[in-house]
C-alpha cells in the first residue's frame, strides 16, 4: 500500500516538474523577446519560439533516424559491421519476402478500395434527405482506435469447431452455417487471411474519404453543375466529366494519405494474428525483429526500408498540392 502510495507521489512529483520547466522555458522565451523591438524583435521572438520545436526535432526525430540507419548496418547485437547484409536478407530471405508481398498488397488494395468505397458513398449520399445520418455511420468506425476495430473483427471471424452442440460467436462463421456451410479458420490460410485484414482498414478508412471527398464534392461551383445540366449530360457522364475533374485534387489527398497510414499499418496485424499465418507487414516485422527477437540490425534495416518507401508518397502529395494552390 505504502509503495503505490509512493509511486503516485512520485507521478505527481514528474508532473509538477514538468509542468514548472514548460512554465520556466516561456518565461525565458517571453523574457529574450521582450528585450528587443521592431523588425528586429519580431525576428527574435519568432526565433525564440521555434528554437525549442528545431530543438525537439533534432532529438526525437533527426538523431534517431540517423541512429536507426547506422544500426541498420551491424549484426544483431549491434557490434559487428555487417554492411548492407540486413538489406540483402530482406530481400532474399523467404520470411522476409512474404513480408514484403504482404506490404504491396496492403499498399496496392486499400487506398484504392478505400477511396472508391468513400467516393461512391459521397456521391449516392450527396443531398439525400437522411444526409448527416448516413455520412455519421460510415465515418463511425473512424472514432474507434485501430485496436478496437481489430477485435470487433476478429470476432467476426472468430471460429468454433463445427459440431451439434457448439453455436458460432464469429459473424461470418454463423452465416456461413445458415447457407449450409461448413464454419472456417479464416485467419489461418495466406493470401486470404491477409485480403481479410485488409478488410479492418478499408472499413475504418472509407469513412475519412467519405468526409474528404464529400466536402471536394459540395465546393463545386453550382454554375458548373447547372451548365452541365442544360447541356444533357447524363448522371454517369455528371460524375466522370465534372465532378472527378473537380475533386482530383482531393482524391490524391486521400489516396496519399490512406497510402502513407496503410504504409505504417502494425495495429491490426498485431491485434488480429500476431503476425502469424504468414501476414506479418514491415511495421509489425520492424516490431518482432527489434523487441521480441532482439534483432537490432534487421529490425533498423526494416524501419530504413519503411521510411524510403513513404518518401516518395509524401514527395508526390506535396507536389500536387503546391501545382493544385498555382493553378
Amino acid at each position: 500500500m505504502f509503495d503505490t502510495a509512493d509511486t503516485t507521489a512520485e507521478k505527481f512529483t514528474q508532473m509538477f516538474a514538468a509542468i514548472l520547466l514548460f512554465a520556466a522555458v516561456v518565461g525565458i522565451i517571453l523574457f529574450i523577446a521582450g528585450r528587443f523591438g521592431g523588425r528586429r524583435g519580431d525576428r527574435v521572438v519568432a526565433y525564440s519560439y521555434l528554437a525549442p520545436t528545431l530543438l525537439m526535432l533534432l532529438v526525437g526525430l533527426v538523431y534517431p533516424g540517423i541512429r536507426t540507419i547506422y544500426e541498420s548496418f551491424f549484426d544483431a547485437a549491434g557490434d559487428v559491421f555487417i554492411g548492407l547484409d540486413n538489406y540483402q536478407t530482406i530481400f532474399t530471405d523467404k520470411d522476409q519476402l512474404t513480408v514484403l508481398t504482404n506490404t504491396a498488397v496492403w499498399v496496392l488494395l486499400t487506398p484504392f478500395v478505400a477511396t472508391a468505397i468513400g467516393l461512391l458513398y459521397a456521391v449516392l449520399v450527396d443531398k439525400a434527405r437522411l444526409e448527416s445520418f448516413a455520412k455519421a455511420l460510415i465515418f463511425m468506425p473512424m472514432a474507434i482506435s485501430f485496436v478496437g476495430a481489430s477485435i470487433i473483427w476478429k470476432f467476426v471471424y472468430a471460429y468454433r469447431p463445427d459440431q451439434a452442440n457448439v453455436k458460432q460467436i464469429g459473424l461470418l462463421n454463423q452465416i456461413v452455417v445458415w447457407m449450409g456451410g461448413t464454419p472456417q479458420l479464416w485467419l489461418l490460410d495466406w493470401p486470404l487471411n491477409t485480403l481479410l485484414l485488409i478488410v479492418v482498414m478499408i472499413w475504418i478508412q472509407a469513412g475519412f474519404a467519405m468526409t474528404v471527398l464529400s466536402a471536394a464534392i459540395k465546393a463545386i461551383p453550382g454554375d458548373i453543375i447547372e451548365a452541365a445540366r442544360l447541356d444533357g449530360v447524363s448522371p454517369w457522364g455528371m460524375f466522370r466529366f465534372v465532378t472527378l475533374p473537380s475533386i482530383r485534387p482531393a482524391v490524391v489527398v486521400v489516396l496519399t494519405t490512406i497510402g502513407i497510414g496503410t504504409l505504417k499499418v502494425f495495429d491490426i496485424v498485431r491485434t488480429m494474428t500476431g503476425g502469424q499465418y504468414d501476414t506479418s507487414v514491415i511495421a509489425n516485422e520492424f516490431y518482432s525483429q527489434s523487441f521480441r527477437s532482439d534483432n537490432q540490425g534487421l529490425g533498423s534495416a526494416l524501419a530504413v526500408l519503411l521510411f524510403v518507401l513513404v518518401i516518395p508518397i509524401v514527395a508526390y502529395n506535396v507536389r500536387h498540392i503546391r501545382r493544385s494552390e498555382s493553378l
